[in-house]
């Protein structure tokens, strides 16, 4: 059998701020919409805290202020190219006649609302580009990630990848469980016809050491059928480097590879032999916040194991000859059974002036059309 992960970066509407030619403008966005949407959960708004909503709202782009016959006067929006102010009752801020702006709200029951990231659409070529990867590796199992729900994935699945690539393209099983990220960018699995999940769990509630939870999308197990054995599959996408401080991102990241280090060793207490850990880690093979998961357990990526083929360079992210952030991590049990295994960078774009370039899809002709910034990596076991 051939199991892959892939980042396919959504399927057909992306949060505009995580569009790849907007990502340096965007990142700013993303750190601040962060800040405001756990600063307005608590059940209290402070004078420190009122001033900080008002610099955060200012950073996002729905307040700005101009002199007007010497004075400073406040301009403010609900919404932007980048996010919405959701309210259905009560407000969190007052704009005066005279210019001036304040929090009203004192905590968070003195209104209902919320932020919400706008999305849009994905570059239809780049969709067909994904399908055309997918297709290329031929699966039985695929790990999924940066995926916006079940939805879009069983549309994928029947109206991109059969129409585009053929009826032997069609995964059978389509799963995902909603995650803990609002931008849609969730884990979820396809499986082929004589693959059956018949079982599956997620980790979204699992909390970390500040009692929140850990992980950032989830960490779903799912457990499939394989000619008369079963193979636990657990689907990941780590925390980014993208946005805030590195150090509270590498905390995040390794309490992450704890905790899916844990349940890993939970699972083979139970009985389980025929594990794989799949998905973005976010972070390379040498970091410390993987080493729990990479060097702590007897787990082994399979680009360690004997029949892998880097081809063109040894990283899955960009155009990063280094860079490898993807993973296919293997139990004991598999170690012997893999046959070969590699990276598919068709679905990357690479520039004309780029060294030692790998092949791309004849379908993709400029980077808006790139199915990914990440390659797909597969491996075929002996199952």
């Amino acid at each position: 059998m051939k199991i892959a992960t892939f980042n396919v970066e959504n399927m057909f509407r992306r949060a505009a701020v995580l569009n790849q030619n907007t990502w340096q403008d965007g990142k700013p966005v993303l750190e601040a919409y962060a800040a405001l949407t756990q600063l307005l959960e608590q059940p209290v708004y402070g004078d420190a805290d009122k001033a900080r909503i008002l610099e955060l709202l200012e950073e996002l782009g729905l307040l700005s202020f101009e002199q007007s016959g010497g004075v400073k006067k406040a301009s403010f929006s609900e919404a932007n190219e980048w996010v919405w102010l959701r309210r259905s009752r009560g407000s969190l801020v007052s704009l005066h006649r005279d210019g001036t702006i304040e929090v009203v709200a004192d905590g968070r029951g003195d209104w209902i609302g919320w932020l919400e990231l706008k999305r849009e659409q994905v570059n239809e070529q780049a969709t067909r580009n994904t399908a055309a990867v997918i297709a290329d590796m031929a699966p039985d199992v695929l790990a999924v990630v940066e995926a916006e729900d079940r939805p879009a994935l069983v549309r994928f699945n029947e109206n991109v990848l059969k129409l585009s690539q053929g009826e032997d393209s069609r995964f059978a099983h389509t799963m995902l469980i909603d995650g803990n990220d609002e931008r849609g960018i969730d884990v979820g699995l396809f499986a082929k016809d004589g693959f059956p999940v018949a079982g599956m769990r997620s980790h979204v509630d699992d909390p970390g050491p500040n009692g929140e939870p850990v992980f950032s999308r989830d960490c779903a197990e799912y457990e499939l059928e394989v000619n008369g054995e079963k193979l636990l599959l657990m689907a990941n996408h780590l925390k980014s480097k993208g946005f805030g401080k590195a150090s509270t991102s590498n905390q995040r990241r390794e309490a992450q590879a704890k905790r899916i280090a844990e349940i890993y060793e939970e699972r083979r207490k139970e009985g389980w032999k025929n594990v794989v850990i799949a998905g973005d880690f976010n972070d390379t093979p040498d970091s410390g916040p993987l080493a729990p998961l990479l060097k702590k357990t007897d787990l082994k990526d399979v680009s360690q194991l004997q029949g892998w083929v880097w081809g063109e360079r040894e990283g899955t992210y960009g155009g990063g000859k280094k860079e490898k952030i993807d993973y296919l991590l293997l139990s004991p049990a598999l170690h012997s059974k893999v046959k070969t295994g590699g990276v598919n960078r068709k679905g990357l774009w690479h520039g004309p002036r780029t060294q030692n370039p790998w092949e791309m899809l004849p379908t993709l002709t400029k980077e808006v059309e790139a199915a990914s910034d990440h390659a797909a990596v597969w491996v075929e076991l002996d199952l």
